[in-house]
């Protein structure tokens, strides 16, 4: 699976909020400022190149569908982070976590138990 850029990510984002949409509906629910829509239909056809989404042809106007799954792109990249900058480990990811004080001892707890129940 190819990465996203941050543009790309956002529409994906708006996209997979939606479920599926028109251009214009996707440029509606883009953040402010909100980007052209020549620029959205640009960054969706760069999508459709990656293969994250396929269009549906309604007469002459487009209807756009994620074909990746939020939760697909999260764990790819999600593991692409943890062998680029942890060794692979996602344990190294919790360590680090934890020393930069973005992971409380609560939350490894219940991370514990999270684990215990599967």
């Amino acid at each position: 699976m190819k990465p996203l850029t941050r543009a790309e990510e956002q529409v994906m984002k708006v996209l997979w909020k939606m479920g599926n949409g028109l251009l214009m509906e996707v440029v509606e629910k883009m953040p402010a400022p909100q980007p052209h829509k020549n620029t959205v239909a640009t960054i969706l056809k760069t999508l459709v190149d990656k293969e994250f989404v396929n269009i549906e042809q309604l007469g002459r106007i487009h209807r756009y569908h994620p074909v990746v799954s939020k939760d697909d792109y999260s764990k790819t990249t999600l593991t692409n982070v943890a062998k680029s900058y942890f060794d692979g480990s996602f344990s190294n990811v919790v360590s680090f976590l934890v020393d930069e004080h973005k992971l409380s001892v609560n939350d490894l707890e219940l991370l514990l138990k999270q684990l215990k129940k599967k």
